[in-house]
């Protein structure tokens, strides 16, 4: 085996297992490539850190859902280019985008490592990394090689859309100033709305319509109530089936996103137990090489 491949798959076991086997496995692995005759790797899979856990979470969910790195990648990508084109709908649109995308990978990481409800600081720094892979390509690509050493936070676009800025006839920036005809045009709208205050003494509200006759009055009022009454009981009854229906795939999907959990611990178990067995094959046939010389 080359010594990329060997340091490759080395850490792909590290960053991949227990924390807590962390320090052990290096030395072990770091070993196995000095035996190999391969010095640099052993000395490449010496420099490896250790994971702080948000990192470990986030390293377990770019292993158990490959997906999640081009994902983060084509939404930065074009958060990035709204921001410079600014363009306000879309800030708004991908800002929202954005929140629910962390939220939901998020969810997923801390569900792949069995944490139901996870501390708040690692809640924090999890997303404030998932965050941060939005704003900067290159937290976004040391996320995608899924051998994250430490959470990450990244000033770029932050939980709301940021400010808009205006280029000045100078080249340089400023904030953008509230449009004086937006204004002029909203208080028009107030207005015609009748929430404005009167333009002048001379201005009078529109004599209100002749009632009719009482009888016919009541009638209509008391249909009025009868079918807003009716209107109501159907709205209660389309609710209440809604929020039914709502629970009922609230508990479905949580039992799939369990089940999803238990296998995607079980495949890390098992990637786990193939690499070990591959390395007890290799130090076998190492063995069995340096007895036939």
């Amino acid at each position: 085996m080359t010594e990329p491949d060997l340091f490759a798959e080395a850490a792909a076991e590290l960053y991949t297992a227990d924390p807590d086997q962390f320090i052990e496995r290096r030395g072990v692995l770091a070993a196995q490539a000095r035996a190999a005759g391969q010095a640099p790797a052993a000395k490449r899979i010496t420099g490896l850190r250790k994971p702080t856990r948000s990192a470990w979470v986030l390293n377990q969910l770019v292993w158990a859902v490959p997906g999640v790195p081009s994902e983060l990648a084509s939404l930065g990508r074009e958060l990035r280019a709204a921001q410079r084109s600014l363009d306000g709908a879309a800030i708004r649109e991908l800002s929202l985008r954005r929140h629910r995308l962390i939220e939901s990978l998020a969810r997923q990481a801390f569900t792949a490592v069995g944490l139901r409800a996870p501390p708040a600081a690692l809640r924090d720094e999890v997303t404030a990394t998932l965050g941060a892979a939005l704003a900067d390509p290159e937290i976004a690509d040391q996320l995608a090689a899924g051998t994250l050493e430490r959470a990450a936070r990244s000033e770029g676009f932050g939980p709301g859309p940021p400010a808009l800025t205006l280029v000045t006839s100078s080249g340089g920036r400023r904030p953008a100033a509230a449009d004086s005809s937006r204004v002029r045009r909203a208080s028009r709208a107030l207005a015609v709305a009748g929430t404005a205050p009167a333009a002048g003494p001379a201005a009078r509200a529109p004599a209100p319509p002749a009632e009719p006759a009482g009888g016919d009055r009541e009638h209509r009022r008391q249909a009025a109530l009868a079918a807003a009454e009716q209107a109501v009981t159907e709205a209660d009854r389309a609710a209440g089936a809604a929020t039914t229906a709502e629970q009922d795939l609230e508990r479905a999907v949580q039992v799939m996103e369990e089940q999803l959990a238990d296998a995607r611990r079980s495949l890390s178990q098992t990637r786990a137990q193939a690499r070990r067995a591959r390395s007890r094959q290799r130090q076998a046939r190492l063995a069995l090489d340096r007895l036939r010389r």
